[in-house]
């Protein structure tokens, strides 16, 4: 099957929004230098260098190589909208060691070279030698698509076709499959930079095999002389690895490793037009974004597994909800979203990018979250870095390729899928075409889209309305177009495009209320709020340190006449931000227990975007309010 919507490269976007605009400045001057230093600071690039001998401190990780990769894609992509010399001679001197570190027969891992010379393919329940190559193969091809130098990727080429001897189900071949998915997704980037069909057949074979009976990693723990019964997580489930995946009805265990797996199957189903992997996908994600993903985006309840508990558990305060399985939710959006062209993906991928993606960096920078709780008392707080040093990486090469989600592209057709001020070029019928945007989205639901051409095209403008808006307009040229309709999410417009043609698109953006499903007991009696694609929150900073717990809304009066909408340019990088009125439990003193009820009084409160918190003063934060 081939893809409805192709995705626009972000190198053919460019963005002047008040949204992602500074944070991908931000990301370049800030965030990728401090990983740098990070990535030299920790050991990773000495790795790699070779400068880590047996008996030192500090052994290269089974997982630094990916974290180096990651950072490597990230520089890639900022490279490509803004050349940079010193980003680029400390890409070029990382390469270089790798492939100094690179073995003859093609193998590059530095912790099984350095660490356990004799061990390679000896573990992939627990290790990441899989994991850490796909994350190579990522950077390479981002850094080749950047730079058109071959270094990385003949070097992952030749780790590839290392690795394609080893694994498969030939004689002589292991029939094995990586614990942590990653390596799927990224070989079938490699087949589309290259050309070459063996990688695409390898990202499939890992695919079918996951699963299978009898179970891989049975017998490789019996060849380490360990028993399989005492696998330290209790259940393959925990790697989705427990039945094949086209058996799978609900997505379980570690949500990262889940989110790369099922991005995996989108490509292949796409690829190779397997109709049960699409299938197996759509039942996923029916199973994910309608019974576990919390209303910010994020993805994952728990910390026993960093993963999933099961339908309709959403704890606030101990919501996992870890960084990377947000952006994996994105990836797998977009992927969906390119297969259907249905909008309900594009409301997930804005749902998450707007929340649970952007909340993973302080707007320094510098400082990263790796859980995203929805609720805290005051004691969680962005780092530095992390001893597991995933999402850092991750997030940059999010933010410094995120106008690769925003447009589409059909054989005659252009789809806006979110809306940031910026401009857009794509190619329609063989003739170039540019869109230009004028917004302050997502604080303003007025988007102004000019046409650029160099003459009249016959084309279908693809315009998404959002499933948060109740109410639209639409007018051409000044015009209002009658008889128009979303349908899946979008309103087409065909017609003869002229040069300089104009489209108003004004998204009506009141705040709501929002409620959970009556199954999740966490969240009955409580109420959140949204405006846009944004979801609010309530900080200790805001509330004179008062626990915010005691507030309470009354909904029986609409948030649109509860709640003034205030534009606050100097306030958290400039945010849009939501004043209002609600009930308060007064604090007076005396017994622990008492007959009374106590006393209520009205209180103002203030609601700031989820995506900025903690960039204050430390105290309490709360997405779910009770109500009154």
């Amino acid at each position: 099957m081939s893809l409805v919507v192709t995705p626009v490269p972000f190198t053919h976007v460019s963005l002047s929004d008040p949204f992602w605009a500074p944070r991908i400045e931000t990301n370049r001057t800030v965030t990728l230098p401090a990983e740098y230093d990070m990535l030299r600071q920790t050991g990773r690039l000495a790795a790699w260098a070779g400068r880590w001998q047996p008996g030192d401190p500090n052994p290269p990780h089974v997982f630094w190589d990916s974290d180096v990769a990651k950072w490597i894609e990230a520089a890639a992509y900022s490279l490509a909208a803004h050349p940079d010399p010193v980003l680029g001679a400390q890409l070029d001197a990382a390469i270089a060691d790798l492939a100094r570190l690179q073995l003859a027969d093609g193998y590059v891992n530095s912790h099984y070279q350095h660490v356990e010379p004799g061990k390679r393919w000896t573990n992939l329940r627990d290790a990441h030698e899989l994991y850490c190559a796909g994350h190579l193969i990522e950077a390479a091809v981002a850094h080749w698509q950047a730079t058109d130098k071959r270094a990385l990727l003949d070097i992952v080429c030749r780790y590839a076709d290392q690795i394609d001897a080893t694994f498969g189900r030939g004689a002589h071949q292991r029939r094995g499959y990586c614990g942590h998915p990653e390596i799927e997704l990224a070989l079938v980037k490699l087949y589309h930079a290259t050309g070459e069909a063996r990688y695409l057949r390898l990202a499939q074979y890992f695919i079918d095999e996951r699963g299978a009976q009898p179970h891989y990693y049975d017998a490789e723990a019996r060849e380490r002389g360990e028993d399989p019964a005492k696998f330290w997580a209790k259940t393959y489930a925990y790697m989705q690895a427990l039945v094949p995946v086209r058996e799978q009805r609900e997505v379980t265990g570690h949500a990262v490793r889940a989110m790369y797996m099922v991005c995996a199957m989108a490509d292949l189903a796409a690829e190779t037009s397997d109709a049960s992997l699409r299938d197996a996908c759509e039942r996923l994600w029916e199973n994910v974004c309608g019974t576990q993903m919390y209303l910010t985006g994020g993805i994952g309840q728990t910390r026993a597994n960093e993963g999933f508990t099961g339908a309709y558990d959403l704890p606030d305060e101990t919501a996992y909800a870890e960084t990377c399985a947000a952006i994996g939710l994105v990836c797998w959006a977009q992927r969906m979203l390119s297969l259907s062209g249905d909008g309900r993906y594009a409301d997930v991928m804005e749902r998450a990018l707007y929340n649970g993606v952007a909340s993973g960096v302080a707007l320094d920078g510098a400082r990263f979250f790796y859980e995203n709780p929805l609720a805290s008392r005051g004691a969680h707080h962005r780092q530095a870095w992390f001893d597991c040093a995933c999402c850092p990486p991750n997030i940059a090469r999010l933010l410094a390729s995120v106008g690769g989600y925003l447009y589409g592209a059909g054989e005659r057709e252009v789809w806006v899928h979110l809306y940031a001020q910026g401009a857009a070029q794509f190619e329609v019928g063989g003739r170039a075409v540019a869109l230009a945007v004028e917004s302050e989205y997502p604080w303003d639901g007025a988007v102004r889209i000019a046409v650029r051409c160099d003459a009249p095209l016959d084309f279908t403008l693809c315009l998404r309305v959002p499933g948060w808006c109740a109410q639209w307009r639409l007018l051409i040229n000044g015009a209002a177009s009658r008889d128009l309709v979303a349908r899946d999410g979008y309103v087409r417009v065909t017609r003869a495009w002229r040069p300089g043609d104009v489209v108003d698109l004004q998204l009506a953006m009141p705040a709501h209320y929002v409620y959970g499903h009556p199954a999740v007991p966490q969240l009955r009696g409580r109420v959140a709020l949204q405006r846009g694609p944004v979801v609010y929150c309530l900080e200790g900073a805001d509330h004179e340190f008062v626990a915010l717990d005691r507030y309470a809304l009354d909904t029986r009066v609409p948030a649109a006449e509860t709640f003034r909408v205030v534009s606050k340019p100097g306030l958290l990088g400039g945010v849009v931000i939501l004043h209002g009125t609600a009930a308060r439990l007064c604090d007076a003193g005396g017994a622990l227990y008492r007959p009374d009820p106590p006393a209520v009084e009205s209180a103002p409160i203030v609601a700031i975007p989820y995506a900025v918190w903690d960039n204050r003063a430390a105290g309490e934060m709360r997405v779910w309010l009770r109500t009154a």
